[in-house]
Parts: structure tokens; C-alpha cells; sequence
């Protein structure tokens, strides 16, 4: 059944013998095909065609997110906005280095005001990302995540275009277009989706992986997994 990682994992946080459980269980096969099943398995290319000029959260929810990011992202840090749009959710007055953006509509792409670059790039037909090693010091995955049916294989390209220690930051609320979701995305509650971020996480290569409630106290939740990519020594 598809709980039965999640049930098996116990407290959400992250200690040893808890990362031995999910190494167990990935052994084991814990993600099989039918988590990454969408009730929509049309080229997404199709759906993201007409551009979208929404927000995705509440206010409030946007505002606490960018209160993150401004801790989160060092001043000139180069960053990767995967899977963005028209908003960043970056902090207007906080000066970046290199603000790539990668997603599937380009009118959205180009009307971001805080991306220096863009690119079209379809994670689900191709999960390789098209940027060199060691390319940026953050990525940032805005309640996006819940789109990708090979999250994993995503999230190791992620890791490889990263700079040693760098650090990857995967936001999640309650919101989704249902028909692209992935099935587990919709079955399990928001605990155990956390869990199941946390083990892609982990499956890709990264360390030292945390959970940060973000939760304004009115507007939608804001749910953070952060993880860090191997320094050199254990690349």
C-alpha cells in the first residue's frame, strides 16, 4: 500500500536510526510506479501552454516564504528557480548574483522581474538539467514539487549542477492542480508528504536534511524540507 513507508518512518525528525529505516525501505522498493501516476498523463507541454498570471498561495503564505528566502539565500548567492514562473518569491531588495529560472511557459518566464535568465525545459520528458557542475549556490522548488514523476532522477541533476555545501529548498502547502499531482501527492496527508520529500532527498544524494514549519497564522500552510549538497570531501 502506498502508506506503508510513511507508517514505518515513526517522528518527523530526521535522526540516524531514522535514515537507516529509509535507506531499509528504499531497498525494499518504497517507491513503486503507482505513486508517480497522474489523472492526466497528456505531454504536460499541452497543459502549461496558455500562460498562468496567478498566484499559487495565499498572502500571507507568499509573504512568509520570502521571509525565508531572505535568511535562506546569501547576499550575491547565484540561484536556480526550478519549475518557476512569473514569481520567485525572492526578496525584491536582496542582491543576487545569477537568478536562472527554469520552467514551461515562457510568458511567465519573461515576465519575472527577478530572474536574469530563463529557460523552457520540460522535467518529465528530460529530468537532466541543462547547466554545468557547480552552476549555483541555492535551488529553489516553489509548491512544485508535487508535479514531477521522477523526482528523484530530478533531484540528482539538481545535486550535480550544485556547488559543494550548497543548499536546495523544496516549499510545499495544500494546493496542487489535481490532475497533474502525482497520485501520492493526493493520497497521503501532509505529514507523510513531507516524509516522502524527505526520502526523495535522500535517495538523490542529499545530507543533513531538515524540516522547517513556515506556517503563517492565517493563509496556507508552508511546509520546507531544506538539504545540502555533499561538500567535496564526500561528493
Amino acid at each position: 500500500m502506498m502508506k506503508n513507508w510513511v507508517n514505518a518512518m515513526g517522528p518527523a525528525s530526521l535522526t540516524s536510526e531514522r535514515v537507516s529505516v529509509m535507506n531499509r525501505l528504499m531497498n525494499e522498493n518504497i517507491f513503486p510506479e503507482e505513486y508517480f501516476r497522474r489523472a492526466d498523463e497528456s505531454p504536460d507541454g499541452n497543459f502549461y501552454l496558455a500562460p498562468r498570471f496567478v498566484a499559487h498561495i495565499d498572502p500571507e503564505t507568499i509573504e512568509a516564504l520570502t521571509r525565508f528566502y531572505r535568511e535562506f539565500v546569501p547576499l550575491k548567492a547565484d540561484v536556480l528557480d526550478l519549475m518557476s514562473s512569473w514569481i520567485s518569491h525572492l526578496p525584491e531588495d536582496q542582491a543576487l548574483g545569477r537568478v536562472a529560472g527554469l520552467g514551461m511557459n515562457q510568458e511567465e518566464l519573461a515576465g519575472n522581474p527577478r530572474l536574469t535568465e530563463y529557460l523552457v525545459h520540460d522535467l518529465n520528458h528530460d529530468p537532466e538539467l541543462p547547466y554545468t557542475p557547480g552552476s549555483f549556490d541555492r535551488v529553489l522548488i516553489s509548491v512544485s514539487i508535487q508535479y514531477l514523476v521522477n523526482p528523484v532522477q530530478v533531484l540528482r541533476s539538481v545535486r550535480s549542477i550544485m556547488r559543494p555545501a550548497g543548499q536546495i529548498a523544496i516549499a510545499m502547502s495544500h494546493r496542487c492542480f489535481p490532475t497533474k499531482a502525482i497520485a501520492a501527492f493526493q493520497a497521503l496527508s501532509s505529514k507523510e508528504r513531507v516524509e516522502l520529500v524527505s526520502a526523495f532527498l535522500f535517495e538523490a544524494g542529499f545530507e543533513e536534511i531538515r524540516f522547517v514549519d513556515q506556517s503563517p497564522a492565517m493563509g496556507d500552510p508552508l511546509w520546507i524540507l531544506v538539504g545540502t549538497a555533499p561538500s567535496e570531501s564526500n561528493a
